[in-house]
């Protein structure tokens, strides 16, 4: 798949306070790379601790410039962005790489607006701890209750392997208020998750709305793990309206 004769990437930008991105992404690149030949990459998130470890204090900021040296290694790219990955996004801004958006569960925040002010009108909102030590973490959980909340349609093993990858995250990451919108006028795409015990149908569809166009997929929190089928369908489609 090109864009304009140039080959287009996808980059993966993965939620809060969760680590290695390329596990959560990884049965949707295998199945879009089957398909269609395209090839991943998920970024590794400074304030989740996957890069020098004093780039953590950096928080939402670090994770911004983080993705846009991933862009500027790439001539097109369509930008995934799960859960807090869309808070990145749009703190990231416009880059020329960029071909699409497509945010999973996600938020399209404009100027100003912290990941803590979006989340903190949910009825029902995940439980996150401060540690002391400029850090937060999610709280009250063990691998059990992670996995019914976050992962109830995947299997007993992966949930499992997906709370052995919660962990700490900057605390910069939720109280920086974002100074850019990357998102405005960027062809974009959101899949609504239907069936999502973590971020609320009625806030996915708010943010959905800023989005070019959106879809709603009767799956939990991420579905690039439960469906990865659907996912990669919807990237087919919007393939097809990349210039």
């Amino acid at each position: 798949m090109k864009r304009s004769g140039v080959p287009v990437e996808l980059i993966f930008v993965h939620g809060a306070l969760v680590r290695d991105g390329e596990w959560w992404w990884r049965r949707a690149a295998d199945l879009l790379r089957e398909r269609t030949g395209i090839q991943s990459r998920a970024l590794p998130l400074p304030s989740c601790g996957e890069t020098a470890p004093e780039q953590v204090a950096g928080g939402l900021a670090a994770d911004a410039a983080a993705l846009r040296r991933e862009l500027d290694d790439v001539e097109s790219a369509i930008v995934v962005g799960h859960s807090y990955g869309g808070t990145v996004i749009a703190e990231a801004g416009r880059h020329p790489a960029v071909a699409h958006l497509l945010y999973v569960s996600s938020y399209l925040p404009e100027v100003g607006q912290t990941q803590a002010a979006i989340m903190s009108g949910e009825d029902d909102p995940v439980p996150i701890g401060d540690n002391g030590d400029g850090t937060l973490s999610v709280s009250g959980y063990d691998a059990a209750s992670f996995g019914a909340r976050f992962l109830q349609d995947a299997g007993d093993t992966t949930q499992r392997q997906g709370w052995e990858r919660v962990t700490s995250q900057a605390a910069g990451a939720f109280m920086t208020p974002t100074s850019a919108a990357g998102w405005h006028g960027v062809d974009s795409t959101y899949i609504i998750c239907g069936e999502d015990r973590s971020t609320s149908v009625e806030l996915q569809r708010l943010h959905a709305g800023r989005a070019t166009r959106s879809v709603e997929l009767p799956t939990g929190h991420h579905p690039f793990i439960s469906r990865p089928d659907l996912v990669v369908d919807r990237v087919q489609v919007l393939l097809q309206q990349v210039p």
